[in-house]
C-alpha cells in the first residue's frame, strides 16, 4: 500500500488486481483496520479511469461478514461484472482511480425533501424494485434528478409511488 492509498481503495484495488492475475477471489488480509474485519455494512466500490466512470457496483444491504469482504467482492464485480462497460483489463489498472463508499444504516423518509444531494444518498423502493444513487456525485445537481436516476435504475416509472429512504457515507478515495 503506498501512501497515498488508505486500507480501503487500496484493498479494493488489491482485490481486483488478484482477480484479473488468477481468476481468483482474494483472502480477506488480517492486517487491515478492526472495523474493516468485524463491522458489517454495504459499501460501493468506484472506478474511474482518466476522470471517466470506468465501473460502480455495491450492495444496498450487507450480504457479506464484513466491510473487508464487501470491498473484495465488490471491488471485483466493479471491474468486471457492471454491466454498462466491458471488465477491466489487467493494462488498465495503472489508469483507474477507486473510490470505496461504506454506508450508514438507511433510514425511511416521508418526502425528497428531506434529501440533500450532496449529504445524502437515495434509495427508492416500490414492490421488490429498489434504485440506489450515492451522495455527492459529479453531474447531479438536484435532489430530482437523484431521484429520477435512481427511479431508472429500479425500473420504476416516474409516475409510480416509491417509498425513500436515504443514507449517508464515508467515502475514501
Amino acid at each position: 500500500m503506498n501512501q497515498s492509498e488508505n486500507a480501503y481503495t487500496a484493498l479494493a484495488m488489491a482485490s481486483l488486481r488478484h482477480y484479473l492475475e488468477t481468476g481468483k477471489t482474494l483472502k480477506t488480509p488480517e492486517n487491515l483496520p478492526a472495523e474493516m474485519l468485524s463491522r458489517k455494512a454495504s459499501t460501493f466500490v468506484t472506478l474511474h479511469k482518466f476522470g471517466q466512470l470506468r465501473g460502480c457496483i455495491g450492495t444496498i444491504s450487507p450480504i457479506r461478514r464484513s466491510i473487508a469482504e464487501e470491498i473484495i467482492h465488490n471491488a471485483i464485480s466493479s471491474g468486471t461484472a457492471d454491466p454498462r462497460f466491458p471488465a477491466v483489463k489487467i493494462n488498465e489498472l495503472a489508469d483507474l482511480t477507486i473510490s470505496v463508499d461504506v454506508l450508514a444504516e438507511p433510514e425511511p423518509i416521508q418526502s425528497s425533501d428531506q434529501l440533500d444531494i450532496k449529504r445524502y444518498g437515495v434509495i427508492v423502493s416500490s414492490g421488490f424494485r429498489r434504485g440506489l444513487l450515492l451522495p455527492n456525485l459529479d453531474g447531479i445537481s438536484s435532489v430530482a434528478e437523484q431521484v429520477a436516476i435512481a427511479r431508472r435504475k429500479a425500473g420504476i416509472s416516474a409516475d409510480e409511488p416509491v417509498q425513500l429512504e436515504r443514507f449517508e457515507v464515508v467515502r475514501y478515495e
